[in-house]
């Protein structure tokens, strides 16, 4: 399944508020009821226009994001949904903030602030995944543990990525010095391939496509990392757990212990309430949609095997929009 991309030029959320965002109580509601028909004759004024930002290629951000966004665009009458393209977590905050993009997928830990409150201006529609922690080698690398990183050439990650600020946690915790490069998922997997990198870090879902290609065509290995998720639950209790990306996950590789962190869907807090709460209707009535074709297709979207409602309104500190916390008030079980 493949995400629809954009190739407008970004504008700001600001601009545009009043004049794409203005959709009716009535046809949002009605939308959310799957009661709206003939959605095309609307009137351009009704329809809204939304930018979701994903992550880089080879990244699982990018797969999720682009069944997100065609869902909503098929579910919610009015409204249409575009991905856009990104480093991952931080820099979907960043664009989030400075009004690029209305809803953005990332990590839970590069969300939280040091006093465990979401950036301003910023909410949750809701959990919709762990990522775990890869950290990995070519089959034949001297590396075997954690520590065997001191200087060696290691991918840390896109620049703001959640990868990034996780694995510079990681690092700075051990305390272990490596010589650290930023490069997309996609990039480190070819890097390793090549002898250019030693190892690569990957916090993402499980399995993740740069990963599984490398996997069926090299062999690899993935470095266990329970000592640091030890370390990270201590240092900053909240968005960690310890977690097992299991055998059947790629090719070759024993089930590994590491550590996982949820990923949550974000929205600027000045999206209107019965908007949003049509779009968190939209996410968890169709999963099983996204779910169906996952099982069929192994490129497509396994991590929506994850969302459900009993998870997805566990944000931790970061709360729940209006619209999102009242479509799971009405939907409790």
């Amino acid at each position: 399944m493949s995400s629809a991309t954009d190739g407008h030029r970004p504008y700001h959320l600001g601009m545009v508020l009043n004049r794409e965002l203005r959709l009716s109580r009535r046809a949002v509601l009605l939308a959310a009821g799957g009661l709206l028909v003939g959605c095309s004759q609307q009137p351009e004024a009704d329809k809204v226009h939304l930018r979701l930002a994903t992550g880089p290629a080879g990244a699982v951000y990018r797969r999720i994001g682009g069944a997100l966004a065609e869902h909503i665009s098929e579910h919610v009458p009015g409204a249409t949904m575009v991905t856009v393209p990104s480093g991952a977590s931080t820099d979907n905050i960043r664009m989030l903030r400075a009004g690029e993009v209305h809803l953005g997928l990332t990590s839970l830990d590069a969300l939280i602030t040091a006093d465990g409150s979401a950036p301003e201006g910023l909410s949750a529609i809701c959990r919709l995944y762990d990522s775990h922690l890869h950290l990995v080698v070519m089959a034949g690398s001297a590396i075997d543990e954690f520590g065997d990183l001191k200087g060696k050439r290691i991918s840390l990650g896109a620049r703001d990525s959640g990868t990034e600020f996780t694995s510079l946690r990681v690092l700075e915790l051990g305390p272990v010095n490596a010589d650290g490069l930023y490069l997309s998922q996609a990039e480190s997997a070819a890097a390793l391939r090549d002898g250019e990198i030693d190892a690569m870090f990957s916090l993402t879902g499980v399995p993740t496509p740069a990963i599984t290609e490398l996997a069926q065509r090299h062999p690899i290995r993935l470095i266990p990392l329970d000592a640091q998720a030890d370390a990270l639950f201590t240092a900053f209790p909240g968005p960690y757990t310890p977690a097992m990306i299991p055998a059947t996950a790629y090719a070759g590789v024993p089930a590994t212990r590491t550590v996982a962190v949820p990923n949550v869907l974000l929205v600027r807090n000045d999206l209107l309430d019965d908007l949003v709460y049509a779009i968190t209707d939209t996410i968890f009535t169709h999963t099983g949609t996204i779910t169906s074709a996952s099982r069929d297709d192994a490129e497509a979207v396994p991590e929506a095997w994850q969302i459900n409602v009993r998870t997805g309104i566990s944000t931790a500190s970061i709360p729940l929009h209006p619209g999102a916390a009242a479509w799971f008030r009405d939907h409790k079980r």
